[in-house]
């Protein structure tokens, strides 16, 4: 079995996804064991525990990054994930984490990496950006997480069009649909399955 441990901040969508995934038999030997929220209260917990999933909340909010770094690197211990699923997960993480878990971290962004990327683009600004630059295709990624916000290596993307109209809500509607929903499973189905042992390393 590959241990699956999933950060979340919000609603939990994205966990959802995997969730049902799972029990499509889809993450081939994958199973999630535990969902950890930065944020205490959100729906991605509920969803967690309405699937049966032990949860945890480990709060960024006045923490410092080292404090909240060290739990959530003692939440994760207790899990002993193989693989780390930041879904929806807005707090940055330090090199304590990413050095923990290097090659095995995974996060999912509502954008063609490298456009739209980096400190403070998350959520609706991201498909606002996408929108006032006037891009005629928009996406998701799922990458490798690294010391540099969005900048770890792509290990899958699918393409979602803009279309006439899009406001950033219905444009965030499409690409979570279309690309995040499809392509956060399967990539963790892929590292579950060693389908990118390569990528995990770099070649």
């Amino acid at each position: 079995m590959t241990r699956i441990a999933v950060l979340v901040s919000g609603g939990g969508s994205n966990l959802q996804a995997l969730i049902d995934a799972q029990n499509r038999g889809e993450l081939g030997d994958g199973k999630i064991v535990k969902v950890i929220s930065s944020r205490p209260g959100v729906y991605a917990l509920e969803r967690a525990q309405a699937a049966g999933i032990p949860i945890a909340t480990t709060p960024r909010k006045g923490a410092t990054q080292e404090e909240f770094d060290a739990a959530l690197l003692r939440e994760l211990a207790l899990a002993q994930p193989d693989i780390v699923v930041m879904a929806g997960f807005l707090s940055v993480v330090g090199a304590s984490v990413i050095n923990a878990y290097e090659g095995r971290i995974v996060n999912v962004h509502p954008s063609l990496l490298p456009a739209f990327g980096g400190p403070g683009m998350y959520g609706l600004r991201v498909h606002a950006a996408a929108l006032e630059r006037g891009v005629k295709v928009t996406g998701a990624s799922v990458h490798l997480v690294s010391e540099v916000v969005d900048g770890g290596k792509i290990l899958l993307q699918k393409a979602v069009d803009v279309l006439p109209g899009d406001t950033p809500e219905t444009l965030q509607r499409r690409v979570m649909e279309q690309a995040e929903w499809v392509i956060l499973p399967q990539a963790v189905t892929a590292l579950a399955q060693g389908k990118l042992q390569d990528a995990r390393q770099g070649r």
